[in-house]
């Protein structure tokens, strides 16, 4: 099969993109175990891209239970380069309204429960994770979402909690006091692993609530999330039409994303397991002939 190099993980309210056209279903498997649904290529504006649902079609799998480690190795191995991830999000600025959309640049992680890299066993690797989100995607996700005309915001830090269930007031008014912007429950950790793979991952935010700090509003409610999340939904996928060719137009990679596991495997080699040298070849195998 043709290498993909642009790859979406649709979150809440984005199970299909049904623009893609000369659509094949693949099913990938991984060392990791299963992926979360079949991945989905297809082309899109004259580009080949692969979808994965995150939490699979039907939205049967909760954030904690959703296997990162295979999503992102399976898209790994059809050849993508650049990650998307479409995230449902909660507001913790006034000026971050439901349905505004965030390009956020950092990233706070307040997981508890989930394996948040590819190596162990033998293998130690220590990547540098200080800008979790690569800049050149991220430029790139905003042109495309404000072609859209959306209400746009770059830059903000992300705050990643376990769920499924939302903050309490009193999470929410010191997640306020720690100064981070948004906060959701899935870009964790697929940022930490995307740059263990050597991909660029960038997130496509949208608001769909004020958590519960905001004392003028309602509670979230699982109705509230669906009708903002519904009238996003086909705005983010105008964004992404806009976004593939604007991702297959760029010249090799110069970010740090590409060359991530470089100087970070610290093992020495004749140390590593065989059978862990053979499950994650197409990671390091460049770097461990």
């Amino acid at each position: 099969m043709e290498a993909v190099t642009l790859g979406v993980i649709g979150g809440s309210g984005v199970y299909a993109v049904e623009a893609l056209q000369d659509v094949q279903e693949v099913w990938v498997k991984t060392p990791f175990g299963d992926p979360s649904d079949v991945i989905v290529v297809g082309t899109l504006n004259g580009v080949r891209v692969a979808f994965l649902p995150r939490h699979g079609r039907g939205h049967h799998i909760t954030p904690t239970e959703i296997n990162a480690r295979a999503n992102i190795y399976a898209l790994k191995s059809l050849g993508v380069q650049y990650v998307v991830s479409i995230s449902a999000c909660g507001s913790m600025r006034a000026d971050y309204a439901p349905r505004h959309i965030v390009i956020p640049d950092q990233i706070f992680d307040r997981t508890r429960l989930r394996p948040n890299t590819f190596f162990g066993n033998g293998l130690v690797v220590h990547v540098s994770f200080d800008e979790p989100f690569c800049s050149t995607l991220s430029n790139l996700v905003y042109q495309a979402v404000k072609k859209t005309g959306a209400t746009l915001h770059k830059g903000g830090t992300l705050l990643v909690i376990e769920g499924p269930q939302f903050s309490t007031k009193a999470e929410s008014r010191i997640y306020r006091q720690w100064g981070v912007d948004i906060i959701g429950m899935t870009a964790l950790p697929e940022a930490k692993l995307a740059r263990e793979a050597e991909m660029c991952y960038a997130t496509l935010a949208h608001v769909t609530d004020y958590d519960v700090w905001h004392e003028t509003e309602e509670p979230v409610t699982l109705a509230m999330l669906i009708e903002n999340l519904q009238a996003n939904a086909a705005l983010t996928k105008q964004a992404l039409a806009y976004l593939a060719p604007m991702v297959a137009q760029q010249a090799e990679r110069t970010c740090k994303c590409a060359t991530a596991l470089a100087t970070a495997i610290i093992t020495q080699k004749e140390r590593i397991p065989a059978k862990v040298k053979q499950d994650l070849a197409l990671l390091v195998g460049k770097y461990l002939p």
